[in-house]
């Protein structure tokens, strides 16, 4: 599936960017590390589900609570295309407001 970067949402990019800096997290973890809205993390995850970019794993210590983990062959491409952005620096996860 190819994937068009404009219409990917702001907070789906910094979410693949905090996954692929920090790994695997479940959305609450993801929530509180950008300070984003449970709503939109959930919306972004489904986004990011549905283009097939990232993989559900089981939580073995909260079955609640499943991990989210990027699949790095199917986001090259849209890696490359944020290459100097949140994605791939260290900085803060707001990074990613200032650069798109």
């Amino acid at each position: 599936m190819t994937i068009s970067p404009g219409r990917t949402p702001k907070s789906a990019i910094a979410i693949l960017g905090v996954l692929i800096n920090h790994g695997p997290m479940c959305p609450l973890e993801i929530s509180e590390k950008l300070d984003m809205a449970p709503r939109t993390v959930s919306f972004a995850l489904r986004k990011l589900l549905g283009r097939q970019l990232l993989r559900k794993i089981p939580n073995l210590h909260d079955m609640r609570r499943p991990k989210y983990h990027v699949d790095m062959d199917a986001a090259k491409d849209i890696l490359q295309h944020y290459s100097d952005s949140a994605l791939k620096s260290h900085a803060s996860p707001f990074a990613w407001q200032q650069k798109l």
